[in-house]
């Protein structure tokens, strides 16, 4: 039984994040993990604090720059906690991760690492990609499975580009996409012409694995 609740590590997570006390933050989440799993502790104690940061900003309560350093802290030290299993799964499934325009990889980070610990190879194609870049990127390399992150609304309203021109170009890549705009509006997935949405770490993982069994198939 675990002597201190989740909510208290995501309370104390918070503190340390707007303090911008990149110590004090570790400490926490080295301490969480000793507690609980550590994909339980980035959407318990990581997703909540920086979405609670960042309400702050919206309602003035929160400085712009205490939302970026928010952000940067838990992109430098997620490494400490994601799990590393060396182990490699037996699968044919090309896929790749990037951030479509936005420059913002804390989700692009987290998710590839949880993915890598569960067995699968990515190909990170970074931030900031255009879509005539992703595009040509994902043709190229024949990928399989595209997992798109994104911040603002109009990187998410590109998708509906991107799928067309891989559509156009004959590539059958599976898109998966996630962020904020997603979140918000459960349909916009839909409407510019994704596969799949995913609001957390393990939802990406399920989505993978589904695919990996349907092209089994």
């Amino acid at each position: 039984m675990c002597s201190v609740s989740v909510s208290i590590y995501a309370e104390n997570m918070v503190q340390a994040l707007l303090s911008v006390d990149k110590l004090k933050a570790k400490e926490i989440l080295m301490e969480a993990v000793e507690a609980y799993q550590p994909l339980e502790v980035v959407e318990r104690v990581v997703v909540p604090s920086l979405e609670q940061i960042g309400s702050g900003w919206v309602t003035g309560e929160v400085s712009l720059a205490q939302v970026y350093m928010s952000g940067k802290i838990c992109n430098e030290i997620l490494g400490d906690i994601i799990p590393d299993s060396g182990i490699v799964k037996e699968n044919h499934l090309r896929i790749a991760i990037a951030v479509l325009e936005d420059f913002h990889t804390l989700g692009k980070q987290v998710v590839k690492g949880f993915l890598q610990a569960s067995g699968f190879e990515i190909v990170d194609y970074g931030k900031g990609l255009s879509v005539d870049g992703l595009a040509g990127r994902t043709i190229d390399d024949e990928i399989d499975v595209l997992l798109i992150s994104v911040l603002m609304l109009p990187s998410a309203l590109r998708v509906k580009e991107l799928v067309k021109r891989l559509r156009e170009s004959q590539s059958v890549a599976i898109i998966v996409v996630g962020g904020a705009p997603f979140n918000f509006d459960d349909r916009l997935y839909l409407e510019v012409g994704a596969d799949y949405m995913g609001r957390t770490v393990s939802d990406a993982i399920s989505i993978i694995n589904t695919i990996e069994k349907d092209k089994a198939l």
